[in-house]
């Protein structure tokens, strides 16, 4: 009985061999195509030198010299609620106190609101939708007209509850969400978080808002420390993201155009007959 088990088992590695080996073939044909379709698939994925090139700058948009120190403080930027309702999560924004009212840190200010413009810039410029946000009734018609006059959109109303997180069946598969969300104001009218801020962060949308010393900036994307009550605070953030998306709307437009020059004068020299060596040509 002995001698009949190497016979079974080399009976069974043949019958194995069988019915595995077309599988081996067809995984490594498989294996190989799509071996060769990487080189193209990331050819494809590959960045175009027109969206690339904006990322090669700190300051391609140059943001810096759209607003100074100056114009903050008498924006009244720096006016920070009194101290009894400040959040504990501000307090590293906050210079000081003055009179039971918090002072924001204008130094942080300037630097924050730069990456926030930086950030939105690089978002208008891949012609993403930028949405702005805001539930204060007397900035409602501003944050419209701003919007409005830079080719993007606002929600100034109630905000009601799954507009982004279940967007698919209130308005139908395919819809595009908001690239970006811009908050001139993180919390409601009755001084409540926005509930946009939670549903953006639920659905991995950045964000940029105004965060005072009683609100939360935790979920915020890009917060921008001051002032979200004042209206010549407010007339400033609206004015410098509006001259930011049309500034790099402006650039994507004399970017396209460079690029297409550029392609069409290669394809010139290269559709061009080449002389005979030894000739002049005419």
């Amino acid at each position: 009985p002995r001698s009949h088990r190497p016979v079974r088992g080399s009976m069974a590695a043949a019958r194995l061999l069988r019915t595995v080996g077309p599988r081996l073939s067809s995984f490594r044909a498989v294996t190989s195509a799509s071996s060769a379709a990487r080189p193209q698939e990331q050819a494809a994925a590959a960045v175009s030198p027109l969206e690339e090139e904006p990322l090669r700058h700190a300051d391609f948009f140059r943001v810096k010299e759209l607003f100074s120190l100056r114009d903050l403080m008498e924006a009244r930027v720096h006016l920070g609620h009194k101290k009894g309702s400040r959040h504990r999560f501000m307090e590293p924004y906050i210079f000081g106190c003055r009179l039971d009212h918090d002072i924001i840190d204008l130094d942080q200010t300037m630097v924050h609101l730069q990456l926030a413009l930086n950030f939105t810039a690089h978002v208008a410029y891949r012609k993403g939708i930028i949405l702005f946000v805001s539930r204060q009734r007397q900035f409602a018609h501003l944050m419209e007209t701003t919007a409005q006059e830079c080719g993007e959109y606002a929600h100034t109303r109630y905000w009601q509850g799954g507009l982004l997180t279940n967007a698919e069946v209130q308005y139908g598969m395919g819809v595009r969400l908001p690239d970006l969300i811009i908050f001139t104001s993180t919390l409601n009218n009755v001084f409540e978080p926005h509930v946009a801020v939670r549903d953006a962060a639920k659905m991995n949308i950045p964000t940029v808002g105004v965060v005072d010393t009683n609100c939360n900036p935790t979920l915020i994307s890009y917060p921008i420390p001051g002032n979200d009550d004042s209206p010549t605070a407010v007339k400033l953030y609206l004015k410098l993201f509006k001259r930011t998306i049309i500034r790099a709307k402006d650039k994507r437009k004399q970017m396209e155009a460079f690029y297409s020059l550029q392609t069409s004068s290669a394809g010139n020299l290269n559709t061009q007959p080449e002389t005979p060596p030894g000739t002049t040509s005419i």
